[in-house]
């Protein structure tokens, strides 16, 4: 006779992966349908730094490095060629107007002034035969003219007494004419050397002058040279600092060559680079602030440079009024630069983040605080401690603005 089997009550094998294989499929509906299908990435809280956006005033102004330099600079150069003789003043020394800071020497130019002497020496001696030799001439003529004088009224006594007895006969006709043309001939050459001597004048005069133009000229030629000896005392065309001079004894300097500077130590000026982002909102009088000794000193900008080098422009800012005590040339001022207005708005602390995001977007921290969710965000302007905030965000909001340089392209923080 059969003997009915029993089933056994409890839960089978196969009871158990029936199980495990319906809350497999439950945990992948629910993932599909009920969960949002986000990438995370998970990391540290106590390495990160959470900073909460704010309403307040927004300052426009970007702080730059300004060095000191001399607003103006006198360059040395050598008048006249040499070989360095002597250096009396060093590098960094202070000078005065005038005061010799190199002897040169040269022997071509020394020559040139002995030969220009010379030429003079010997100039000045003709001049002075010259003056001489008309001098005696003008006493020969007046000598001459002296006799010529006396001749004439003797001559003249003569032809009259002639005259006289050949009216009456008493003497012959050849008498008379020779007493006559005696005396006409003496009156003809005396005229003729009245005229000798005017011409002699006018020749001496002329001859006299030439002599002593050239004379001056010479003695200008001389007096030219001898600056030019002058010249080979370098003296310093104004008062400041010797900052520069590339010379020492015994080398050759020529004619022209710059070999050193002088600065005027006041003014100053500031000099600074500013980033090429910045090169279409800086320009010529835009005014800056030094905070010194608990002191405001203010500055323009007064030169923008065109050029740019390395991602970098130059700009030059004078002092409105007083300048920081004891500056040195290249000596550093922090200059809050003011670009615009202030201006009521979100301020978003500055961070490592921008360099990931480049300022697209932010993690922003949930209520509980322990993750934060990537979020598009607008920035405006910029200053060395806040952004802009012009859409994204309100204030209140806490955001991650550390480095997201390792979370690839996670778009939830999870806070462990």
């Amino acid at each position: 006779m059969d003997i009915p089997i029993e089933k056994k009550k409890g839960l089978k094998k196969k009871h158990i992966y029936w199980a495990i294989g319906i809350i497999l499929f439950m945990i992948v509906i629910y993932a599909a349908f009920f969960t949002n299908n986000i990438s995370t990435y998970r990391v540290d809280a106590d390495k990160i730094t959470i900073d909460t956006v704010k309403q307040g005033v927004f300052y426009d102004y970007i702080t730059v490095t300004g060095h000191a330099e001399p607003k103006y600079t006198v360059y040395l150069a050598a008048e006249e060629g040499g070989y360095v003789e002597q250096k009396l003043v060093e590098e960094g020394a202070m000078v005065k107007k005038g005061e010799v800071i190199l002897r040169l020497s040269n022997p071509d130019l020394n020559l040139g002034v002995l030969n220009s002497e010379a030429e003079l020496a010997q100039k000045s001696n003709e001049l002075r035969n010259t003056m001489v030799a008309m001098q005696q001439n003008k006493i020969q003529i007046k000598l001459q003219l002296l006799q010529l004088k006396f001749d004439i009224i003797k001559k003249k006594r003569l032809f009259e007494q002639q005259k006289t007895l050949y009216r009456d006969s008493l003497t012959s006709r050849e008498s008379f004419l020779q007493a006559k043309e005696n005396y006409e001939y003496a009156c003809q050459n005396q005229k003729l050397y009245q005229e000798e001597e005017i011409q002699d004048s006018i020749y001496r005069t002329a001859q006299v002058k030439q002599m002593e133009d050239d004379l001056h000229n010479m003695r200008m030629n001389l007096k030219m040279v001898r600056q030019l000896q002058e010249d080979l005392n370098v003296k310093a065309p104004v008062d400041g600092q010797l900052t520069s001079l590339n010379a020492e004894v015994g080398q050759s300097i020529p004619k022209g060559a710059n070999f050193g500077q002088i600065d005027i130590v006041k003014p100053f000026k500031l000099v600074a680079e500013i980033d090429e982002s910045y090169i279409d909102r800086v320009h010529t009088g835009l005014t800056g602030i030094i905070e010194r000794n608990g002191k405001n000193l203010n500055v323009t900008i007064s030169k923008v440079l065109p050029d740019v080098h390395n991602g970098r422009f130059t700009v030059e800012m004078a002092f409105d009024n007083d300048e920081p005590e004891n500056m040195r040339t290249g000596q550093a001022y922090y200059v809050r630069l003011q670009l615009g207005d202030p201006k009521k708005s979100l301020l978003l602390p500055r961070g490592q983040f921008f360099q990931t995001t480049g300022g697209q977007w932010i993690f922003v921290v949930s209520k509980d605080g322990k993750s934060a969710t990537k979020r598009p965000i607008k920035l405006g302007r910029q200053n060395p401690q806040y952004y802009e905030l012009l859409g994204g965000l309100k204030a209140g909001d806490k955001v991650v603005t550390s480095d997201y340089e390792n979370y690839g392209n996670s778009n939830r923080l999870i806070f462990k």
